[in-house]
């Protein structure tokens, strides 16, 4: 493997830029290795002779791949290859948006129009080919839960979140749940911190999503997109009323 050079033994190299090559350097070796989520990591001793570098530029090479969830350091134990999660998606969109002013309508509906325009291309492809019988069923079964938590007063935003993950199962797609769980988490912490309530009138929530099911029962495609824009549209409108501190 062909060595780096010894930042030390060049003055012009910055030290953030060799953090980089050495950041690299270690995903290239898992990838060449063809490493798997929990496997065991060269030591820090390994990292430096097969890189050419300090015990310092490897260390701190890899605290940033932890912060990124591409390494794991178990202290005692070792470096471990990480679940490479979109977790620091979500943390750094969250801050991302909380540095706005929190009056801002607009930083709410940033995070709403980008699952926004996921989901509605998502829910063509589903209503293209319509789930079968029992993944429908599943759904109105999420949407009577829904609407008894809300007769009760209790908030549903688990069973929401259940019924877009059921939505777009059929796609056999294992990124969309976890890109539109990030996108989800970083509405939930924003909306949290801004002690945004929700929607006032929880039966409008589940008319909305019964009615996307009611669409693909009929494989009513246009419908389907229909009743999902008329879904964001109600969240956005509540968002946008919460920033600017309407009830």
């Amino acid at each position: 493997m062909r060595r780096m050079p010894e930042e030390r033994r060049n003055p012009a190299v910055r030290p953030r830029r060799v953090g980089h090559q050495v950041q690299r350097a270690v995903m290239q070796q898992i990838l060449d290795a063809g490493l798997r989520p929990g496997a065991l990591l060269p030591t820090e001793a390994e990292l430096m002779e097969s890189l050419g570098v300090s015990r310092n530029s490897v260390r701190e090479a890899l605290k940033a791949l932890q912060a990124l969830d591409i390494v794991e350091i178990r202290h005692g134990y070792g470096t471990y290859v990480g679940q490479a999660s979109l977790t620091p998606l979500a943390d750094n969109l969250t801050f991302r948006t909380l540095l706005r002013p929190a009056d801002d309508a607009h930083a709410l509906a940033e995070i709403l129009q980008v699952r926004e325009i996921l989901e509605e291309g998502l829910i063509r492809r589903v209503a293209a080919a319509p789930p079968d019988a029992g993944t429908l069923d599943q759904l109105d079964a999420i949407v009577r839960k829904m609407g008894e938590a809300g007769a009760a007063g209790e908030p549903f935003a688990d069973l929401d979140r259940a019924f877009h993950e059921t939505l777009y199962g059929s796609l056999g797609n294992e990124l969309i749940p976890q890109l539109l769980g990030a996108f989800w988490n970083v509405f939930d912490r924003v909306a949290g911190v801004r002690r945004w309530a929700g929607d006032p009138a929880p039966e409008v929530t589940v008319d909305r999503h019964r009615a996307i099911v009611a669409a693909l029962r009929a494989r009513d495609v246009a419908g389907a997109e229909h009743a999902m824009a008329t879904h964001f549209r109600g969240i956005g409108k509540r968002a946008e009323q919460e920033t600017r501190g309407v009830g």
